[in-house]
């Protein structure tokens, strides 16, 4: 499985931004805005949580386990695999709807703040942001707990598991 890279998170982030920026500024021009809903940070803040416990549950499970405590209970590495995707999906998910949210932000700042609704859209669409961040932070935390160490393909003898000797093919 491969891990996620910084760089596509924020690019996801940049084009989201960009286009939410630009969307907000036609759909203005209409008259109105589309509605920041108050549960967008709250459900983006529970998802974080929950994987920042599912990240703490399973780096306990592997730290009882290395130090051989009596009664450990392991990893099941499938719940561990199926953590992880989770993660991962929902921090792509994250940063392109923290780039929504963000873009939306923007325009909402830069335009007029004088009016109490579109202040109000604007703390609901940076709380948005600063939960999905942590939705971001708290997927990359689990991905580092459940990397597993590097396989060289050899023991420490320099002989591979087969029985070849440890050199490159």
């Amino acid at each position: 499985m491969r891990t996620l890279r910084i760089r596509t998170l924020a690019g996801l982030f940049a084009v989201a931004a960009v286009l939410s920026w630009a969307g907000a500024r036609l759909w203005d021009t209409f008259g109105t805005l589309p509605r920041v809903p108050l549960a967008a940070p709250v459900v983006l803040a529970l998802i974080a949580a929950a994987l920042f416990a599912t990240a703490l549950s399973i780096r306990a499970r592997l730290r009882a386990q290395r130090e051989r405590r009596p009664g450990a209970k392991g990893v099941d590495p499938l719940a561990a695999a199926r953590a992880l995707v989770f993660g991962q999906a929902s921090a792509l998910v994250a940063a392109l709807v923290a780039g929504l949210y963000g873009g939306t932000c923007l325009f909402l700042v830069i335009s007029k703040l004088d009016m109490a609704p579109r202040r109000q859209q604007a703390i609901y669409a940076g709380l948005a942001v600063l939960a999905a961040i942590a939705v971001v932070a708290a997927a990359l935390f689990l991905e580092r707990i459940c990397k597993l160490p590097e396989d060289d393909d050899t023991t420490p003898s320099g002989r591979s598991p087969r029985g070849h000797a440890g050199r490159p093919r």
